[in-house]
């Protein structure tokens, strides 16, 4: 059985590597991948990447993905944060036990969402994704990555690989092959 994951990216300054190591990582598994943002066509990285999109949030179907991974960069805040679409796909994920993952900045989408309330995350280290993991009912943690329950976070890029590996361990975890 294949599994399916979603990778949400901004628009425009999504991390590079926070989106190529943990699909790569997911490829190797055999998994199907998505990558999806506010809108379709060209994304733009922070290093310089370019991500064809073909799906926006509009058109995720939520039944179809074992896990969603919100990618971090500086156009986190902005594009992602606080879009509505993207936190409803996030909590009818949750409610149905699949894999909830963010990276970097991102972490604060998922409070935003209202998932991390009396959860373990961590986050890019910023005084706004603070306030909103705080904000969110979160207990920061500081470390590279976080695991609680189905949820995985991440502070950054670095953190990239074994990020990636959190998630397949808590899909592989969750859903029995």
């Amino acid at each position: 059985m294949s599994r399916k994951v979603l990778m949400v990216i901004a628009p425009d300054q999504f991390r590079d590597e926070e989106l190529s190591v943990p699909r790569s990582a997911f490829q190797a598994q055999g998994w199907q991948v998505d990558v999806a943002s506010t809108r379709t066509g060209e994304a733009k990285g922070m290093l310089g990447a370019v991500e064809k999109v073909e799906k926006d949030l509009n058109t995720v179907l939520n039944n179809v993905y074992d896990a969603v991974v919100v990618v971090g960069g500086m156009g986190s805040p902005e594009y992602l944060w606080n879009d509505a679409k993207l936190h409803g796909i996030l909590q009818a994920l949750h409610q149905q036990k699949k894999v909830i993952a963010a990276i970097c900045l991102s972490g604060a989408a998922l409070a935003k969402a209202g998932l991390l309330n009396g959860k373990q995350a961590t986050v890019w280290e910023a005084p706004e994704s603070l306030q909103a993991l705080k904000e969110g009912g979160a207990q920061y943690t500081g470390q590279p990555v976080t695991v609680d329950g189905n949820i995985v976070t991440a502070n950054g890029p670095e953190a990239a690989q074994a990020f990636a590996e959190a998630v397949i361990e808590r899909v592989n975890a969750l859903i029995p092959a």
